[in-house]
C-alpha cells in the first residue's frame, strides 16, 4: 500500500503546508534530503493547541499536538517532493515540548508524532530522535517537530 493511500486509510488528511511565522522556508530540500523546518500545531491555520503541557494541557493532548505537528512536517515535505510515495525513509525527528516546570514525560508527548509516523511508514518510519523540554515555544505552540527525511533518487 502506499502511503499517501496509508494515511486515507487512517483517517488523516495532509493539510495544505502552514505557512511560516516568520523569516523561514516550511523545508527545504537538498540531494536526497528533505529538512523541514519547525512545524507547530497549526490546523486550518490557526494554533489547535497553546500552552504548557503538564499545566494548561494534558499529557494527552500534548500527544494529540504531536500527531498535528508530524502531519504539518509531512505537508512541508510533500510540498517539495510531490508525493508522500517519494520517501525513502524517516531519519530523524526532534520534538521540543512548552514545558510546565516538573513536567518529564517530553517522550511521551513526542510519541505522538513517532507513533503517527510509524504506523503510515512502518519499517520505512523507524528513526532516531530527540524529545526536549522547553520553557517557551513561538505564539505560545504547545508542541513543535522538525524531521530529517530521505527520499527515492
Amino acid at each position: 500500500m502506499s502511503f499517501e493511500a496509508k494515511v486515507k486509510e487512517l483517517g488523516l488528511t495532509v493539510p495544505e503546508v502552514a505557512k511560516p511565522v516568520a523569516a523561514y522556508v516550511p523545508s527545504i530540500k537538498v540531494g536526497d534530503y528533505v529538512y523541514t523546518s519547525g512545524q507547530i500545531p497549526f490546523v486550518e491555520g490557526k494554533l489547535a493547541y497553546a500552552g504548557k503541557i503538564g499545566k494548561d494541557l494534558s499529557l494527552e493532548q500534548g500527544y494529540e499536538a504531536a500527531k498535528v505537528c508530524a502531519l504539518n512536517c509531512l505537508a512541508a515535505t510533500k510540498s517539495v517532493i510531490g508525493s508522500l510515495d517519494n520517501i525513502e525513509q524517516i531519519i530523524k525527528v526532534v520534538g521540543f515540548v512548552n514545558s510546565a516546570p516538573g513536567f518529564v514525560d517530553q517522550p511521551k508527548v513526542i510519541n505522538g508524532a513517532s507513533e503517527l509516523i510509524g504506523t503510515v511508514f512502518g519499517k520505512q518510519g523507524e528513526h532516531t530522535r530527540s524529545a526536549v523540554g522547553v520553557p517557551e515555544l513561538p505564539i505560545n505552540a504547545a508542541v513543535e517537530v522538525e524531521m530529517i527525511i530521505k527520499v527515492k533518487s
